[in-house]
């Protein structure tokens, strides 16, 4: 039994948890959670926010590009199912009868990708890819009746050929030296090179196989009959799968159903679970994070479905005592989707020995129990520091600041606090190594910027346990960071949403902290939330948009506006990446009656609160032509 509940996180919880989880599966290419227990963080947080923006964000594998490309058609991400009962109530609440004919294809584990004749592209976030026709030289296009150069329009994923997997990369050395384990690992560390001439050198291959090559057409009312036959007719391709596709085989009524902006309602994923094996726990790493440690299963080297398993995660120590897990246990080991696995059940070894260790790994101060962590009390632990400062840096959005630039900078200059680090200038990073006067400028000149910073990311960045950006917001409806360091805990507990366990953490901050907070305040400029009321204007955002969607939020609180999640009748404005997309947000909004603006109308100077009633008689008729006469600021 596993303690992994995301049902039972907040807001603040989840996003930190996805955000984490999307970096080690989309950029470092090495994922710590099945994919059924990333999906159960997204719907529980869908449950929480609807309309959050991770909840609908479409993902692609990091690439080496040479430029942007917009998509004529949005290439979307699919809905996922993990049961054939899963697949017939997705197919039943569209279906215009039970002879409904499906398409079933397969679920191609590799890189989702497009050629509209001159460019390869990526899918990047759907509407925006990634040019990358310079591996072309490296690619066969499979498509109906074709197979051979890429030279004709085409969408589908970019993958590996078990057969060729098999023959040609047993051989084919990877940058760096070794050879690589999986084929989706192989695509995307081909994807990811700047020069790919070696890869040519030692003939690698890859295929981008169009999704319509292999469709079998099936009646609804036939699809749970012939389910298993369909899985095992299809394991008998020569493809790398995670999974099976099923859409409506008729086009224009799959169109008709439109979609989200994550995903076409007429399609969806079957992703394969249950993946398992046995294996011996040789010991437990215990890895540091944000104010806890995290215990890792190291394992008897196992197979699993093409993958040597050597690790796998053990999420909490409270896990571990649930499950009485001890080195030298034969555990399960499962996987859903090609991703590195968890323990889910384990049974007594011959020679079994404690995982626990009672000292901190890096200082060695006696470990306590915070719940279900094991953590290290000392402030002043280097470990705790730098994940401290690394989540501080990362709550101020200062991207190029990473963990092995933060401890070089903790090992010259012995930072251990946020503020040392908004005070650094290009010529303090010219003596860290590895940086030059352009990369020094450059992270120089972003640090400068961050220290504007909204009041909500300075409170997060102070590291209370459980107030991130939301609850930070939430604090600073009604007051200011400096008279939130004055409330008494009793005054805090009592706002809706904080608590006595929250308002005991904050005050124990603000007294051990002040200080530090201090010296944070005065090397940055606060940017006011604006006091909530009834009749406060509200703005919403919909639609991919260049910066992060925490950047237009931020500028429209400067602007008297209070940024939500959901188009309700409430709603005062609605700005749209893309007026014309017809969004689920774009139709509420109309329906409502909510004034909608494009992104430029929005960046050009948003209405001021005062002059804009959401009451429909006091509201212009013509909102472009009082825009024009200056009416709204």
């Amino acid at each position: 039994m596993t303690t992994f509940e995301p049902e039972k996180m907040n807001i603040s919880q989840l996003e930190e948890l996805i955000k984490y989880h999307n970096q080690l599966y989309w950029d470092a290419n090495a994922p710590e959670i099945s994919d059924a227990d990333y999906d159960r963080l997204l719907e529980a947080l869908k449950k929480l926010a609807p309309n959050h923006e991770l909840v609908n964000a479409v993902h692609s594998v990091t690439v080496e590009s040479s430029g942007k490309v917009r998509h004529t058609e949005p290439m979307l991400s699919l809905d996922k199912a993990y049961s054939l009962e899963a697949l017939l109530e997705w197919a039943n609440k569209y279906a215009r009868s039970p002879g409904e004919l499906l398409l079933v294809e397969p679920k191609y584990d590799g890189i989702s990708a497009g050629f509209d004749g001159k460019i390869l592209s990526t899918r990047g976030d759907g509407e925006t890819g990634e040019n990358i026709s310079g591996k072309l030289p490296l690619i066969e296009l499979e498509a109906p009746g074709y197979t051979g150069k890429v030279d004709r329009p085409a969408r589908g994923e970019i993958i590996i050929r078990n057969d060729d997997f098999k023959n040609l990369y047993s051989t084919i050395r990877k940058k760096g030296g070794g050879t690589y384990k999986n084929s989706r690992n192989a695509v995307a560390g081909i994807m990811g090179l700047k020069d790919i001439s070696e890869m040519l050198v030692q003939k690698a291959k890859l295929t981008l196989v169009d999704y319509r090559l292999i469709s079998i057409k099936v009646p609804l009312e036939d699809l749970a009959r012939r389910w298993e036959n369909l899985k095992a007719e299809l394991a008998e391709l020569p493809y790398p799968m995670d999974g099976i596709v099923l859409k409506f085989a008729d086009e224009e009524f799959r169109k008709s159903l439109g979609s989200t902006s994550h995903h076409p309602r007429g399609e969806i994923a079957y992703k394969f679970t249950n993946l398992k094996c046995q294996t011996t726990l040789t010991g437990i790493e215990w890895s540091f994070g944000k104010n806890c440690l995290t215990p890792v299963a190291q394992l008897e080297p196992v197979d699993l479905s093409g993958i040597t398993i050597k690790r796998a995660s053990l999420h909490n120590a409270q896990n571990i005592e649930e499950m009485q897990i001890m080195i030298g246990d034969t555990v399960t080991v499962e996987r859903a989707g090609d991703v590195i696995p968890y323990i889910s059940d384990c049974s007594p070894g011959l020679f079994r020995s404690s995982p626990w260790i009672t000292g901190c790994p890096s200082c060695g101060t006696k470990l306590v129990r915070r719940g279900p962590e094991l953590c290290c009390p000392n402030r002043d632990c280097p470990e705790t520091i730098l994940f401290n400062l690394l989540a501080a840096v990362r709550n101020f959005g200062i991207e190029r600041l990473g963990e092995p630039t933060l401890r070089k900078l903790m090992e010259k200059f012995h930072i251990t606090k946020l503020h040392e680090i908004l005070t650094l200038t290009a010529s303090d990073l010219m003596q860290i190594e590895g940086f030059k006067e352009r990369s020094a400028g450059n992270l120089a000149n972003e640090i400068a910027k961050r220290k504007q910073a909204p009041e909500a990311n300075i409170i997060a960045a102070l590291n209370i346990p459980n107030v991130g950006i939301n609850i930070a917001a939430l604090l600073l409806e009604n007051y200011s960071i400096s008279q939130l360091r004055t409330l008494d805990e009793t005054t805090l507990a009592a706002i809706p949403g904080i608590g006595p366990e929250r308002a005991s953490a904050i005050t124990e901050t603000f007294t051990t902290e002040k200080e530090d907070i201090d010296r944070l305040l005065a090397v940055t400029t606060p940017l006011r939330q604006q006091a909530v009321s009834g009749d406060m204007p509200t703005i919403c955002f919909t639609g991919k948009m260049p910066e992060k969607r925490s950047f237009y939020e931020n500028l429209a609180r400067e602007r008297n506006l209070r940024p939500v999640d959901a188009v309700s009748s409430t709603l005062t404005f609605l700005v749209a990446a893309d007026p014309a997309s017809g969004s689920s947000k774009l139709k509420a909004a109309a329906r409502f009656n909510v004034t909608i603006l494009s992104l430029d109308e929005f960046l050009s100077g948003t209405p001021q609160p005062e002059t804009v009633q959401k009451d429909a008689k006091t509201e212009p008729e013509d909102f472009s032509a009082a825009w024009d006469r200056g009416e709204l600021f």
